[in-house]
């Protein structure tokens, strides 16, 4: 048996060696790309859309440092120091708190793929493009998914869930969401991507509020698919991105679950759709299960190097602090605006993102005209809308760092020259 077997062992070596020489005697299809033989060329601009933002020098700085292995104990501390900064720009003590390694739209999957199952109810407000696609994703799942839908600049009352859309401006008020959704044993989930940092957030307690008017809303006698009473009425899954305000390289998200939320997701009668995304894989690599960590992905290091170096940032700066430097700095903003002519699309001040402004685009211009007179001439971007708000309005966004009034100063002054010289239809 033994001979057998080394007999087959010799004869697989010697026919592997054979492929090996066969392949190695093929030319090359495809030659080594003459671009790739050149130093790569990037050049320097003012990123003034609505994320990604430029980086602070000491988040770029961090990007250089050594690479260290994902599984070393260096790296779980900087994990660790990670789901700290987390907890405290959402203001939470939830103990399922990690990073994505994805970005923001991969935090919003991550959290409907556990929290979703076939048949569960799924209310979303859909007012831009992220609503419209976390209903997508819904339906998707098979969960019973029910749209409210605005047009893009329109907000909702306490029927309606959802925070900061970026693609229209809007700043979503979040009072009595909590209790509406402890009250009728509903889960809510609020998507921070465009306002982590630069208005006021506190997860354990947000959404507390008085009832609604007019009795129930029309929601609750439908199936109620997330399920359980809280213990406290804040939001029960906030997530964000690395690439606003943090002034973070894209590519990692925030995320944070409630316990209430957390039950939901360790009671599911199936697995999650994704295995990348599953948070009962991930709550243990980021240290969240009291378990040995075991490998499940390789983090993005260098890229966390740079959430640590931005959640640090902010640390030391202090959240109200940079809530009232972009609540005063999209002040001045819209004031300078103004005195272009220019209308901003949510008219309600209460109601505007003090991190990404949406603006109108003015009659008889095409916004694409804009963007690039920008671009081209004053290596500033800023951006036209995108879904349903495309062709409606320019977005500015004034994102950690970036949020100055000089740089107010140099986008209004290229927006200024910018109408005097695109074209402009008079009819």
């Amino acid at each position: 048996m033994l001979r057998t077997l080394t007999s087959v062992r010799v004869a697989l070596g010697s026919q592997a060696a054979g492929w090996v020489r066969t392949m190695a005697s093929h030319p090359l299809l495809v030659a080594p790309p003459e671009v790739l033989l050149k130093p790569i060329s990037v050049p320097r601009r003012l990123l003034l859309g609505p994320g990604p933002s430029n980086l602070a020098p000491r988040i770029l700085a961090a990007g250089g440092l050594k690479m260290i292995s994902h599984m070393h104990k260096e790296m779980y501390q900087i994990m660790d120091e990670i789901k700290q900064g987390i907890q405290y720009v959402f203001q939470t003590k939830n103990r399922l708190t990690l990073a994505i390694s994805g970005s923001g739209h991969c935090a919003l999957e991550a959290a409907l793929f556990n929290l979703l199952e076939p048949g569960d109810s799924f209310l979303v407000g859909v007012n831009g493009i992220w609503g419209e696609r976390a209903a997508e994703i819904g339906e998707r799942v098979g969960a019973h998914t029910h749209r409210m839908t605005k047009d893009p600049g329109g907000h909702y009352t306490l029927q309606e869930v959802e925070e900061g859309e970026s693609s229209s401006g809007v700043l979503q008020p979040l009072d009595g969401y909590g209790e509406l959704c402890h009250r009728y044993q509903c889960l809510l989930l609020v998507d921070s991507v465009a306002s982590l940092g630069g208005t006021p957030l506190h997860m354990d307690q947000q959404g507390e509020g008085p009832s609604p008017p007019g009795g129930p809303a029309p929601w609750t006698h439908q199936k109620p698919g997330l399920l359980r009473a809280a213990r406290r009425r804040g939001i029960d899954v906030l997530y964000s991105g690395s690439q606003k305000v943090l002034n973070a390289p894209p590519g990692t998200a925030l995320i944070s679950f409630s316990d209430k939320a957390r039950d939901k997701v360790y009671a599911r009668k199936t697995k999650p759709y994704s295995f990348y995304l599953d948070l009962k894989l991930l709550a243990n690599i980021w240290g969240c299960d009291d378990k040995p960590r075991t490998y499940h992905h390789t983090t993005p290091v260098l890229s966390l190097y740079g959430l640590r170096e931005s959640l640090a940032l902010i640390a030391e700066e202090g959240l109200e602090n940079s809530w009232r430097r972009h609540r005063e700095i999209a002040s001045y903003l819209h004031r300078r605006l103004r005195e272009l002519g220019l209308q901003l699309f949510v008219r309600d001040p209460a109601l505007r993102l003090p991190t990404v402004t949406a603006v109108a685009v003015p009659a008889g211009y095409d916004w694409r005209d804009i963007v690039n007179y920008l671009l081209d001439r004053f290596s500033i971007e800023i951006a036209g809308g995108l879904g349903p708000s495309l062709g409606k309005v320019l977005r500015i966004g004034l994102l950690g760092c970036n949020a100055s009034r000089e740089n107010v100063d140099r986008v209004t002054q290229a927006l200024k020259e910018a109408l005097q010289c695109c074209p402009r239809n008079k009819l």
